[in-house]
């Protein structure tokens, strides 16, 4: 865990939820974000990945929007690429010592 975790994070359910594919974003709950510090790793940690295109985390909430990167002749709503873009956030957030908390229902 990150010395930037100040509180126990309860445990969410990582099921696929609801989707805002609103300019196809997806929304995901990151635990411990507390401080700039720990928004920049954050940041840094799942904009690395290939297949974000952008990605803004709020100190605070721990909201952590990630617009997926434009894959010809995939939509970024289809449900196998969000399943799998879960998946990479998910990892990406776990090595940078966050607690991963699933997507945000729209």
């Amino acid at each position: 865990m990150s010395a930037c975790h100040t509180t126990p994070a309860a445990s969410a359910a990582t099921a696929p939820a609801a989707v805002s594919v609103e300019g196809a974003t997806v929304v995901y709950k990151v635990e411990g974000v507390g401080s700039a510090h720990c928004q920049g790793i954050v940041r840094q940690a799942v904009g690395a990945l290939p297949q974000v295109a952008a990605v803004s985390v709020e100190i605070g909430t721990g909201l952590v929007t990630v617009t997926p990167a434009a894959v010809p002749g995939r939509d970024p709503a289809d449900p196998a690429a969000l399943t799998a873009l879960d998946a990479l956030v998910a990892e990406a957030v776990d090595e940078a010592g966050y607690e991963f908390a699933g997507r945000v229902p729209a």
